[in-house]
């Protein structure tokens, strides 16, 4: 199945397996961001977490399909992440529900919004509750790479812990 198909748009080339990546760099090895990803559809997670681990140092460590397990993984002291990908529309509950628990636990994690439902109204809720950025599934896939891209050249992978 394509991505298009499931509702992820293409996106640049990724790197073969075992290639290094242009950003990467023999003096400063970093880990890979660590992430974690709040989606309810099987097809679109699983094409998502591919496509993010192929295309950037980057390694999913925890999912949830509603807003009651995505708080529960984010909340538990044993469970690391950097950044938190969130959908809004959930099978159960919602993005914004995750936003708001994020928000209130002061966890030091970067969270960004994946959504169909990009609209102004809901850029400005979700940057409201925490949010970094939100993008569109539609047509911001590569800007959502770019921003892990930049979130790792920062030397964020590995090193935020939930508090």
């Amino acid at each position: 199945m394509s991505y298009s198909e499931c509702g992820i748009a293409p996106m640049a080339a990724p790197c073969a397996r075992g290639d290094t990546p242009a950003h990467a760099t023999a003096a400063r090895p970093m880990m890979p961001l660590q992430a974690f990803l709040v989606e309810d559809s099987p097809v679109i997670r699983e094409n998502l977490v591919a496509a993010l681990e192929e295309m950037l140092p980057l390694r999913v460590v925890g999912t949830a399909e509603d807003e009651a397990g995505a708080v529960r993984w984010l909340g538990d002291a044993a469970n690391r992440c950097d950044i938190a990908i969130i959908d809004i529309f959930l099978r159960q509950g919602s993005g914004l529900g995750v936003l708001r628990a994020l928000q209130h636990s002061g966890a030091a994690i970067d969270r960004v919004v994946l959504t169909n439902y990009a609209t102004d109204d809901m850029r400005r809720q979700c940057v409201q509750l925490g949010a970094s950025q939100v993008f569109d599934k539609s047509g911001e896939i590569d800007a959502l790479v770019a921003h892990c891209q930049a979130l790792h050249a920062a030397g964020t992978g590995g090193e935020a812990a939930i508090e």
